[in-house]
C-alpha cells in the first residue's frame, strides 16, 4: 500500500523511537543508518522515484537495521570474524527487523517491512535470507543494498579498515549482476560522483 503523507508522519514517528532504542543499542549502527537515509534520498532522487516511493525508500532506509537490537551484544560487538552459529544469528537482523516494523499498526507498514527484510538478497540469488534473484527482490531492497553497502565500506569497524571512495566503488562494481542490480548500480555510480555525501579518497602512499 502506498504511504499518504498522514502514514508518513505516522510511521517517521515510529522510526525515530525505534532509533533511539537501536542507538541505545549501539550507536555506530544507528549512526550508519542516518548516513544511509540520506544517500539513499539523494539516490532516489537521482534515479526519478516520486515522493511517495521516496518516503517509503527513507523508512526503510532509517529502520534496515533495527532488527540488531534482537542480536546479542558478544556477537554485534564482536570485533573479529563470526563462526557459523554467530554468522547465522547475524543474518537473523534482517528478518527481526520485519518482525519489529510489521507491528506498527500504520497502513504500509508491512511494504517497509518486506524491504527490510530483503534488503540482503543478492541479485544473483545468493543472499539471504530467502534467496530471492534478480526483480523478485523488492526495488527499495535493492537500493538499500547499495547504499548500505557504500557506508558500511567508508567507516572503520573491527573486522575491516575504513576504504577509499575509489575503492569502495571497485568493490561494488565487482559485484555488478552479483550482488548488486546493474541499472541501480550504475545510477548509483552517476550519483554518487557529483554528491557531498562522497566518502572521501584514501590518502595516496606513493
Amino acid at each position: 500500500m502506498a504511504l499518504s503523507l498522514e502514514r508518513y508522519t505516522a510511521m517517521k514517528g515510529y522510526s525515530r523511537v525505534l532509533s533511539k532504542a537501536l542507538d541505545e543499542k549501539d550507536a555506530i549502527t544507528r549512526r550508519h543508518c542516518e548516513r544511509v537515509i540520506a544517500l539513499a534520498e539523494a539516490f532516489g532522487r537521482h534515479c526519478g522515484l516520486a515522493a511517495e516511493e521516496i518516503w517509503h525508500l527513507k523508512l526503510a532506509a532509517a529502520l534496515h537495521d533495527v532488527g540488531k537490537i534482537g542480536i546479542r551484544d558478544a556477537v554485534l560487538m564482536k570485533p573479529g570474524k563470526f563462526d557459523e552459529d554467530e554468522w547465522r544469528e547475524m543474518q537473523s537482523h534482517s528478518q527481526r527487523g520485519q518482525r519489529i516494523v510489521a507491528a506498527i499498526a500504520v497502513d504500509g507498514a508491512d511494504g517497509i517491512a518486506l524491504a527490510i527484510r530483503h534488503h540482503h538478497e543478492d541479485f544473483a540469488g545468493t543472499g539471504y535470507p530467502d534467496g530471492l534473484r534478480g526483480e523478485d527482490i523488492p526495488f527499495i531492497a535493492r537500493m538499500i543494498a547499495v547504499v548500505d553497502s557504500y557506508d558500511a565500506m567508508g567507516e572503520p569497524r573491527p573486522y575491516h579498515p575504513k576504504r577509499g571512495h575509489d575503492e569502495i566503488m571497485g568493490v561494488l562494481e565487482s559485484e555488478r549482476g552479483g550482488r548488486f542490480d546493474p541499472w541501480l548500480l550504475t545510477r548509483f555510480a552517476e550519483m554518487i560522483e557529483r554528491s557531498g555525501l562522497r566518502v572521501a579518497s584514501a590518502p595516496r602512499t606513493d
